[in-house]
């Protein structure tokens, strides 16, 4: 049963993204209440926490989205809300549509009507510089936080605690991301003040996109922890669970960050990008299968060792990997990933120089 059936009709957008003629941004509409995640007692942290998978979603809702063009024009696009909530604006940019030359956040507005009246939301775009020549794309789970929420039904249940009953605040930053994910790129927060439709903010230096295996329901808990632990801010890309063997299974993992990645290369055919996981739910694998997949458009890997020795398959994909001249990292210390982002070329302004083809090979390699 949901928490709140006869609480009022909200939208929660989620981060959405442009290039210069296609504008993408997802939404929910839900009957719940805005729960904060401030640190307080451990019953109301269960609350709240089971109160973001007990929402109750509004399908056949009218959503408008309103997006202002850079010459200060207005448009809406009308949506509706599917079976689970859900509407996808997937928007043709007509006219000029040009990209700052540094990444920015572009503010759009969504309207809805519930019985209350008219309401409205901001909602946030990223919109990649044109200069923009290295995009970070990076996994969640178990890559800057153990989520304790993927994985198999036992998994879920055995972590059931820390997923239930701790705030952001109090989830352990896996050791050493935050200077890591910084070096590549990190930049200013999006910050807490309302905007209007077109207004614009500076974003990380470096465009990052976040793909994870979690639902939906946590996305406000994991934009809350990558904002207090000073991570680069971008899309997250998240999955809508059910009590079923394609959600809960391992298998569907590597197909839904697939699918998400291929997304991201074909919306910006001229970024090279950096894939960051690790090596509990088939990165390794994935991104193998994306770098042969896209030539050219995979400028590094980074694996974060949890796991024990490699499977037959990771082993294949690291020789693929390999075999492409991809600079590849398998390490558990991000500290060594620091020296190794100054052995590639990709601190600071070293973008310009060449990826040497002798790769750092790590302890913790595959046997």
């Amino acid at each position: 049963m949901p928490f709140f059936p006869t609480a009022p009709v909200r939208i929660q957008p989620y981060f959405g993204y442009r290039n210069e003629t296609r504008l993408r941004l997802t939404a929910r509409a839900l009957r719940s209440r805005d729960g904060g995640f401030e640190k307080r007692s451990k019953w109301l942290a269960a609350k709240t926490m089971l109160a973001q998978f007990a929402s109750h979603e509004v399908p056949e809702l009218a959503v408008e989205l309103e997006i202002v063009r850079p010459d200060g024009r207005a448009s809406r696009h009308q949506g509706l809300t599917d079976g689970e909530g859900f509407v996808h604006f997937d928007i043709r940019l007509e006219g000029e549509w040009p990209l700052a030359r540094d990444p920015q956040w572009e503010t759009v507005v969504l309207h809805w009507t519930n019985g209350t009246g008219a309401h409205c939301i901001d909602g946030h775009v990223l919109a990649p510089g044109s200069a923009t020549a290295l995009g970070v794309i990076s996994d969640i789970d178990d890559t800057i936080i153990e989520t304790g929420i993927t994985g198999d039904f036992r998994a879920v249940m055995r972590n059931w605690r820390r997923v239930l009953l701790d705030m952001p605040e109090e989830r352990i930053l896996v050791p050493g991301a935050d200077v890591f994910y910084t070096a590549l790129g990190g930049g200013p927060l999006l910050g807490e003040d309302e905007g209007h439709a077109g207004q614009r903010k500076r974003a990380s230096t470096r465009p990052f996109f976040y793909v994870s295996s979690s639902p939906w329901n946590l996305f406000s808990y994991l934009v809350t922890y990558i904002e207090t632990r000073g991570l680069p801010l971008g899309p997250i890309m998240l999955r809508d669970w059910g009590l079923n063997r394609d959600t809960f299974g391992s298998g569907s993992h590597g197909a839904h960050k697939r699918a998400a990645i291929d997304g991201i290369l074909a919306t910006y055919p001229t970024i090279k990008f950096a894939l960051i996981g690790d090596d509990s739910q088939g990165d390794l694998t994935a991104f193998a299968a994306i770098a042969t997949a896209n030539p050219g458009r995979v400028r590094a890997i980074f694996i974060r060792k949890v796991g024990e020795a490699f499977s037959p398959e990771e082993v294949a994909a690291k020789a693929a990997i390999e075999a492409a001249k991809i600079p590849l990292w398998l390490g558990d210390d991000y500290a060594t990933g620091h020296e190794f982002l100054a052995s590639i070329g990709l601190l600071g302004d070293g973008e310009t120089r060449a990826i040497v083809d002798t790769i750092e090979q790590t302890d913790t390699q595959a046997k």
